[in-house]
């Protein structure tokens, strides 16, 4: 473990808790939503737009950064910090979840993936050795090991082989994980809803020398149910002392139920994408800006939104621009909706503090529990 990584919880309300994760290029207040950068830009925004909304981190990927622009390119240009524009923390996935997902004619063994490309069929390998060599060209901060996730439903076996190549992936990534001022690296408990494979991997993986545990091979088509009972069987095997990462999730009622359950760190596309397709998320709940009911309808976005996207702009503009197809409606719903995430996240920060997360969680339930605007 490096020196300058280091996990401070200052408070807790159940399993709920907030504190900070401190590095050298600043502190990480959880819990914390990761903004997505997939490709070095989150997409619509510009990065102090990002950081003024109250990002502290975001996030970026192995898999498409090594197939655009390539990382020894980054690396030459000063790593992805200057390359992007964003002098705080980046924390980049290993590539894994994208290679099963999107890759095309992808060829699986215990070295590692072969897979071609999906922008133009070029031939690649990708290893726990070669993920955390991408990581380091990149000079990410936090970097995550390199493991296969599985699409859910599956079969035991199938989830059981996934889990235990991902844990011997691990110790490979462990290995090869270059510790740096600066640097740190997770670990990814997998075992699909299997209540005892999660058991075996998050115990594994917390005798490893991972400064966090990140739970992945959940929100890949399981209900929520499901998803939150596998949070509540891996917590208990993880770490106090280190921040917990649920991978690409979720929905701002994902967000609280799993924060209630133990978890301190989230992603997710959701935001970012919603807004790109003209939905929103505010106050009231999620709305849908291509419904016809807006047309006329002069009330701001969300008039208690702290964000000028939310507040300035009527909800019939919106909706103009939307239908109309206007890059604007893009950009103005994604600041909206990046905006209402980084205000539940602080939310919630605040209650754990002040002991009233209890109370949070029951008026947000009542919000995002109805019928979406959809």
């Amino acid at each position: 473990m490096t020196s300058d990584f280091s996990f401070t919880v200052s408070r807790t309300e159940g399993a709920a808790r907030t504190g900070t994760i401190s590095m050298p290029r600043g502190d990480i207040r959880t819990p914390a939503f990761m903004p997505v950068g997939t490709a070095a830009t989150v997409k619509a925004m510009y990065p102090q737009q990002v950081r003024e909304l109250g990002a502290d981190i975001v996030l970026g990927n192995v898999y498409h950064l090594m197939l655009r622009p390539g990382a020894e390119r980054v690396a030459e240009l000063g790593g992805l910090h200057r390359f992007m524009n964003w002098p705080y923390p980046i924390l980049t996935d290993s590539g894994g979840f994208q290679v099963m997902s999107l890759a095309k004619l992808r060829k699986l063994d215990e070295n590692g993936v072969t897979f071609q490309s999906h922008i133009d069929g070029s031939r690649h390998v990708l290893t726990p050795e070669r993920s955390m060599e991408i990581q380091h060209l990149l000079g990410s901060n936090i970097q995550m090991q390199f493991d296969e996730c599985v699409k859910l439903p599956a079969s035991d076996a199938e989830v059981e082989r996934a889990m235990r190549l991902s844990l011997r992936w691990a110790e490979r990534s462990r290995k090869a994980f270059r510790a740096e001022p600066g640097r740190a690296i997770y670990g990814i408990v997998q075992g699909g809803a299997n209540e005892a494979l999660r058991i075996e991997s998050a115990k594994a993986l917390a005798d490893m020398d991972f400064h966090g545990l990140a739970i992945g091979g959940l929100a890949v088509g399981e209900p929520q149910d499901v998803m939150l009972a596998m949070i509540e069987t891996v917590v208990p095997h993880l770490p106090t002392e280190r921040p917990r990462y649920l991978m690409g999730v979720g929905t701002p009622d994902d967000l609280i139920e799993c924060v209630a359950r133990g978890v301190d760190m989230f992603d997710c596309v959701m935001p970012t994408r919603a807004g790109r397709h003209g939905q929103a998320y505010t106050s009231e709940g999620r709305l849908n800006l291509r419904n016809a009911k807006y047309a006329n309808d002069p009330r701001p976005l969300d008039e208690n939104s702290p964000c000028a996207a939310g507040r300035d702009y009527s909800r019939a503009y919106l909706h103009h621009l939307v239908r109309s197809e206007e890059i604007l409606a893009m950009m103005l719903l994604t600041w909206n909706n990046l905006a209402y995430y980084q205000q539940l996240m602080q939310g919630m920060r605040d209650a754990i503090a002040e002991g009233r997360f209890a109370d949070f969680r029951r008026r947000s339930r009542e919000i995002w529990r109805k019928d979406a605007d959809v």
